[in-house]
């Protein structure tokens, strides 16, 4: 629930609090169901377990299933505790794949609980997703489950689970560390990857993509830059103190909002000249849909697709091993248009052509 209102995470009770008093809504609910959908076919061949209301059962019925539904919750008040009793519980039954849906602190709570002892597969719903156990989309999740369930898919893979310290990231520091493995259905197309980090001897090439983006700005535009050190190294060339793991927008060589959420930034640029520059995840390839959810498909279509600008170092190009770079913005029709071949600035003057399409 944190991501389009800036909060960069949804671990926690007063997280979550915050991202309510800040008109956050659920998307969760709507991407289990999407996932789901891709299962409905099997409805009648497959035992579906889950907990109850909020933790599964709403979203298994909206699809046509009648799951078998496992323990009690508080309404409106689920915590960890509970995801680690659901997955604990359904470990204990041997289920054959446990599908769960939310984001890096969701999966250290099934690795937690389930200790590697049944196959697991994660739908993407949260802000932060850094593990290596979740698939491109919520469609590619329902449709891997679809394969694995009917015997198409029958290899599983150690994958690894990381999070990282959220507190530490609303304070512009990135503190990640590695929690377990998950075993995971093997199947790259649908799998992300766990994300990398940009190495330390690109400096030089980062100081490339800066200057080359610092000297395409004009002044009657708005930038707005999103999170990442390839980004920041562009305000660094500036002058300007960006928030390296935030959204911030610049105009005529200043720093107009800081670290805004999606509702600022449609205040900001409605009726106005703007651009969007990004860059790419390492190891996953995703351009929108991880981390930068303030970038939302409102923001989008508000700036103009034809005013989005892609720069990534070689070398993290080189991480996704020639794979697509992604999009999964929540906005199925928006992520289709986006499909495509997209430039991509990997160093002054320099622009390649790069595939791109929706998770």
């Amino acid at each position: 629930m944190g991501g389009r209102v800036g909060l960069k995470g949804s671990d926690g009770a007063e997280t979550l609090r915050r991202a309510k008093e800040l008109g956050a809504t659920k998307t969760s609910p709507a991407r289990a169901a999407e996932a789901m959908k891709h299962l409905a076919a099997m409805k009648d061949q497959i035992e579906l377990y889950t907990y109850p209301g909020e933790m599964g059962e709403d979203e298994a019925q909206s699809v046509g299933f009648e799951p078998k539904v496992l323990g009690e919750i508080k309404t409106g008040e689920t915590t960890s505790a509970d995801t680690k009793a659901a997955a604990s519980e359904m470990a204990r039954l041997g289920v054959d794949l446990l599908l769960f849906a939310g984001g890096d602190g969701t999966a250290r709570d099934v690795c937690e609980a389930i200790d590697g002892n049944v196959p697991a597969l994660g739908i993407p719903t949260g802000v932060k997703i850094h593990s290596g156990v979740y698939a491109v989309s919520p469609a590619a999740a329902g449709e891997l489950a679809a394969k694995y369930l009917r015997g198409e898919v029958s290899s599983v893979q150690q994958s690894e689970v990381m999070d990282i310290d959220e507190e530490a990231f609303r304070g512009n520091r990135l503190s990640a560390r590695l929690y377990g493995y998950l075993r995971v259905p093997r199947e790259e197309a649908y799998i992300q990857g766990s994300k990398e980090a940009t190495p330390a001897q690109e400096e030089e090439n980062l100081k490339a993509i800066a200057a080359d983006l610092a000297d395409e700005m004009t002044p009657d535009t708005l930038y707005i830059l999103g999170p990442g050190s390839t980004i920041s190294s562009v305000a660094e060339h500036l002058g300007l103190a960006k928030t390296l793991l935030g959204v911030d927008v610049v105009q005529g060589g200043r720093i107009v909002a800081s670290d805004v959420n999606e509702e600022q930034l449609l205040k900001i640029v409605t009726g106005r000249r703007a651009k969007i520059v990004v860059t790419v995840i390492g190891g996953q390839g995703f351009v929108f849909g991880r981390g930068n959810q303030q970038i939302s498909p409102r923001v989008i279509r508000a700036v103009g697709r034809e005013n989005i600008v892609i720069a990534a170092t070689p070398a993290k190009l080189e991480t996704l091993h020639g794979k697509p770079l992604l999009v999964d913005t929540g906005d199925p029709a928006l992520d289709a248009e986006l499909t495509g071949y997209t430039r991509v600035i990997t160093d002054y003057g320099r622009r390649v052509v790069y595939r791109i399409r929706a998770g």
